[in-house]
């Protein structure tokens, strides 16, 4: 009978979850969009996320993780660039975020110059302490220190010949105390509420560079959030054996902040975490997922592919070992079994201003949901 319940179950979670996509995207669209400019440290950005997802927490009925406050609310330094981000090299002027990204520890630098080449790709003007690098892709990070130098990232299509002179006008603000938090819900168990299943996602991305260029993030990690808080809405109209939880951190683009913070501060027990399972960049899926820390737990590894095989949701599980690359890590650190999945294919936009929702095609975004929907049940079981 237990069986049959548990199929029933799986039926309407996925008729409910087939009105959720469209959901989904549209909060995609709202994280990404320059409203929330790029969910970082100028503009509000991240505070105007995390109200984001109170409100959601709140309105599916999830209860605070420590019976208070949604909010863990911790501080951390970080290099910021509210104001001026312009340069040009050789008289040509560079486009912020399409032509050049400034370093990410860089401080405020304003002034022309000339460049000297140091090898292939490095020229810099070592009395301004100002560096060009050339790359094939631009990226961007973020810094909890700022250096007393100034540097920028150029793509190489942008230029004709090499850097010989440049002109730049930079402002950062370093912010030696940012203030920042993760938000914790929680749906009681019905019959073990002391034992724990947790799902996880960054909310955080870079946030801007300069006051009219940002960082979308649509994939990294807008798609886990969307993704966390479809999971949040399902479990809190179907609560489960165990307790199910529901952590966003900020952060963890300036190296996992949020997360260490709370593996530092716990609002419950890490002993009590049957499972935990971290999700950054869930967009995609042609080519289907990846599983972090597969090789340090065979027996969840296989269930999850058993589970696959049998159902057919994905068309294929990378098994991957342990990495430091995303929230995961702190908890496995401590002894928390833990997975960290992301999808694969579609979209190579990473931590650039072309990660935007609208080429985000959340390929695998229902059959995830159910793979894990069934995958948790499996947990709760024994």
């Amino acid at each position: 009978m237990n069986r049959y319940l548990a199929l029933l179950c799986l039926l309407l979670c996925q008729q409910a979850f087939g009105q959720d996509v469209q959901k989904a995207k549209n909060t995609v669209a709202l994280l990404s969009s320059e409203t929330f400019w790029g969910r970082g440290y100028t503009k509000n950005g991240m505070g105007k996320t995390a109200d984001f997802i109170v409100s959601e927490f709140l309105s599916y009925g999830l209860k605070p993780m420590d019976q208070k406050d949604f909010r863990q609310n911790f501080e951390m330094p970080v290099n910021t660039f509210p104001g001026k981000m312009s340069a040009s090299i050789n008289g040509k002027t560079l486009s912020p975020g399409k032509d050049f990204i400034v370093f990410a520890e860089s401080g405020t630098k304003a002034g022309t110059g000339k460049l000297r080449q140091t090898d292939s790709a490095s020229f810099i003007d070592p009395d301004q302490r100002f560096i060009v690098l050339l790359k094939d892709k631009l990226t961007w990070s973020v810094s909890m220190q700022q250096a007393d130098y100034t540097g920028i990232q150029v793509d190489k299509r942008a230029l004709d010949s090499p850097p010989e002179s440049y002109a730049i006008d930079i402002q950062n603000a370093f912010e030696p105390v940012f203030k920042a938090s993760n938000i914790c819900g929680i749906v009681p168990g019905t019959r073990k509420p002391d034992s724990l299943v947790i799902i996880t996602a960054h909310y955080d991305h870079l946030g801007g560079m300069g006051s009219d260029t940002y960082f979308p993030g649509a994939n990294d990690n807008a798609s886990g959030v969307a993704f966390l808080l479809n999971l949040a809405k399902y479990y809190a109209s179907n609560p489960q054996p165990y307790s199910m939880g529901f952590l966003c951190f900020a952060a963890e683009e300036a190296g996992l902040v949020g997360s260490k913070y709370f593996t530092e501060n716990p609002l419950k027990p890490l002993a009590n975490i049957r499972f935990l399972i971290n999700v950054d960049m869930v967009g995609t899926g042609e080519e289907g997922i990846t599983v972090v820390n597969a090789t340090q737990h065979p027996t969840e590894f296989k269930v999850l592919n058993k589970i696959n095989d049998a159902q057919k949701y994905l068309p294929k599980i990378n098994s991957r070992g342990k990495a430091a690359n995303s929230d995961h890590y702190f908890f496995s650190e401590k002894g928390v079994p833990a997975f960290f999945i992301y999808t694969q294919g579609g979209i190579s936009a990473y931590h650039d201003i072309l990660d935007k929702s609208n080429t985000l095609p959340l390929t695998e975004f229902s059959d995830l949901f159910k793979l894990f929907v069934s995958f948790n049940q499996s947990l709760m079981e024994k």
